[in-house]
C-alpha cells in the first residue's frame, strides 16, 4: 500500500527526516509514536501529499508521487486519502452534513448522490440527528465523528490521522479508538496514526517508533 524510500526533509538548516524507509501493507492499522520533534507529523504530511520531501521516493498503490504534478497530486489526495486531525478542522459556517460533503463536491461528485452518502455515513456514526448543527453546537466527540465522516466521503483506501484522540476526553477517546478499528473492518481501510496515546498505539497492528528524524523500531 505505502512504500517510502530514503525520505529526507529539511526546513532551512533543520533536517527533520534523515532517510526514512517505511512499508505499510494494505489493511494495516499502524501507529507512529515518538517524542515531539521526532518527525512524525512531517512524515504523515509527506505521505498525504500535503508536503514534499527534499529527496526520496513515495509510492501509494503503486503510484509514484514524484511523477505527479500539483494538480494530479491534489486529485489523487482528494480521491484516495482521507485525513483526520486533532482539532477537527471543520468549517464553522457550515453544518455537519455540509462539512462532510465538501471533499466530494470539490472532487466533482454530484450533489444529490453526495448528500445521500453523507447521510449514510452520519447515520452509521450515530450523528443523523445532528446533521444540521454547526460545529459550535456539537460536542468534541461529535465534531471528531463528523471529521471521520468527512474523511470517508470519497471512499478512500487510506486514512491518515494526526493525534485523532488528542483533544478528546477519555470516554470519547475510547469510542474513537473502537470506531477506527470498526471502520477498518467495514470499509477495508489502511490507517496510519500519529499519536502520543499509548493505549491507541497498543491496539494497533504495528507500532513504528521515531526519534530524531529516523525510524528506530
Amino acid at each position: 500500500m505505502i512504500h517510502a524510500k530514503n525520505i529526507h526533509k529539511s526546513f532551512g538548516e533543520l533536517e527533520v527526516l534523515k532517510g526514512v524507509d517505511l512499508v505499510i501493507e494494505r489493511g494495516e492499522i499502524v501507529s507512529i509514536v515518538g517524542p515531539s520533534g521526532a518527525g512524525k507529523t512531517t512524515l504523515l504530511q509527506i505521505l498525504g501529499t500535503l508536503d514534499k520531501p527534499n529527496s526520496g521516493e513515495i509510492l501509494v498503490d503503486g503510484i509514484n508521487f514524484s511523477k505527479l504534478n500539483e494538480k494530479e497530486l491534489a486529485a489523487f489526495r482528494n480521491k484516495h486519502i482521507g485525513f483526520i486531525f486533532q482539532f477537527h478542522q471543520l468549517l464553522p459556517e457550515f453544518s455537519a452534513i455540509e462539512n462532510v460533503m465538501i471533499p466530494a463536491l470539490i472532487g466533482g461528485k454530484e450533489q444529490k448522490l453526495t448528500m445521500s452518502k453523507a447521510l449514510e455515513l452520519l447515520e452509521y456514526l450515530k450523528l443523523s440527528g445532528r446533521k444540521e448543527h454547526k460545529p459550535n453546537e456539537l460536542s468534541g466527540g461529535e465534531k471528531q465523528r463528523v471529521a471521520v465522516a468527512r474523511a470517508l466521503i470519497n471512499s478512500p483506501g487510506l486514512i491518515l490521522a494526526d493525534e485523532p484522540s488528542g483533544s478528546l476526553d477519555s470516554k470519547n477517546r475510547d469510542e474513537l479508538h473502537k470506531m477506527l478499528f470498526n471502520l477498518r473492518d467495514k470499509f477495508g481501510l489502511t490507517i496510519v496514526i500519529v499519536t502520543h496515546d499509548k493505549e491507541l498505539a497498543k491496539l494497533s497492528d504495528r507500532v513504528i517508533e521515531m526519534r530524531d528524524g529516523l525510524i528506530i523500531s
